[in-house]
């Protein structure tokens, strides 16, 4: 049976990398492991890799800047998994671009739902392919591109989801809920704030002006100017 991915443990305790591996691989994934994060980035480099679950808090190295250095040499998802549970915390992984966010101790049936959801959604198709245009913002949902007054964007994956989402049906009102659902593909533990951080996020990198509106009490919705 052929693999259903290839995902990199990294965690510095060996039984947590096992028990991961065991229910993974039942699962149908192939495993490789990590126990600090210089061993992580250097198997990234060497390719192959579909998903990283990364405990923050391994030697060295930490998750954090284990993330910040994965997205200047690869653009593979990121489960990130620790024993801490500060919001503040939750929000720093967010903000450098995780896709999800696991509290220990947790359950290994959990986890492997977690991965199954997010590998879903990246490989995914958006289901329009047509240029979207939102005020002075052009979305290339087949390039995965993002123009604001001619001059390209860079954006996370799951920043560039939800602004395809949102633009793709404008005035629609969406719950977080509902864009949890859209465009992670689940209904995310680590809640609301997920979906707020990376409204954030885009309104700092395209602008006040982006068109992205709070509905109080409810969630988010697009509206272009007239």
């Amino acid at each position: 049976m052929a693999s259903k991915g290839h995902i990199l443990v990294v965690d510095d305790e060996r039984a947590i990398r096992r028990l991961l591996r065991m229910y993974l691989s039942d699962a149908g994934f192939t495993v490789a492991e990590a126990a600090d994060g210089d061993q992580a980035l250097e198997q990234v480099r060497r390719g192959g890799i579909d998903l990283m679950l990364l405990d923050l808090m391994i030697p060295g190295v930490d998750g954090f800047e284990v993330t910040r250095r994965l997205r200047e040499i690869a653009n593979i998802p990121v489960i990130m998994v620790t024993a801490r549970t500060e919001e503040a915390h939750r929000v720093t992984g967010l903000e450098l671009g995780a896709d999800d966010y696991v509290t220990k101790p947790f359950s290994p049936i959990e986890v492997v739902a977690r991965v199954k959801a997010v590998l879903r959604r990246v490989s995914g198709e958006q289901e329009t392919q047509r240029t979207i245009r939102v005020n002075d913002i052009e979305i290339e949902p087949a390039a995965r591109r993002v123009e604001k007054g001619g001059e390209e964007i860079e954006l996370t994956r799951l920043e560039f989801d939800l602004l395809a989402e949102l633009a793709a049906h404008p005035r629609v009102v969406y719950t977080r809920e509902r864009l949890l659902e859209k465009v992670w593909g689940y209904q995310s533990a680590v809640g609301a704030k997920t979906v707020d951080v990376h409204v954030a996020n885009l309104r700092r990198k395209l602008g006040e002006g982006l068109g992205i509106v709070a509905v109080r009490g409810v969630g988010y919705k697009m509206e272009p100017e007239r």
